[in-house]
């Protein structure tokens, strides 16, 4: 059953959470539901090590987690952007915007000038209505089409 609009907007929490804790382990269940599961694959099969070196942003609706996504530095002045996901029921009610404005706003108050990312085809229109601009040819990532994107503060 899909959240309204109105109570997203209005009870939704988002923050950073701690790599290794109890928030970080269901953001890879999130994860793992909504990026791996539907390609026939596991997150769990991957090597996690990376996401210590990253910033996790997560959702809470009532308490519960039910978007994510990861923001690693790449260079002095550039954040990647990756691992976004959004639980089905909480989909095309403005989550996924409220997630990234919070993280561009983090971005910016730490002096990032820019946000890299590699989106699914499949979302190239929600980051081009976020002012994402796609710079690259597509190319295959987890076996499916993605194209490079970025924004510049």
């Amino acid at each position: 059953m899909a959240v309204s609009t109105e109570n997203i907007l209005n009870l939704v929490d988002i923050r950073i959470i701690a790599y290794g804790s109890d928030d970080y382990a269901a953001e890879l269940q999130l994860r793992d539901r909504v990026l791996r599961k539907p390609l026939g694959m596991s997150l769990f099969d991957e090597d996690l090590t990376r996401d210590k070196a990253d910033i996790h942003i997560a959702a809470f609706y009532d308490n519960v987690l039910v978007g994510c996504l990861l923001l690693l530095p790449v260079a002095e002045n550039v954040l990647k952007m990756r691992q976004v996901a959004v639980d089905e029921a909480f989909r095309s009610n403005g989550l996924g915007g409220l997630m990234v404005d919070f993280a561009e706003e983090y971005a910016q108050k730490q002096g990032y000038k820019k946000i890299e990312l590699n989106a699914r085809e499949t979302a190239l229109a929600f980051y081009e209505r976020h002012n994402y601009s796609v710079t690259g040819e597509q190319f295959f990532e987890v076996g499916i089409p993605h194209r490079k994107m970025l924004k510049v503060f």
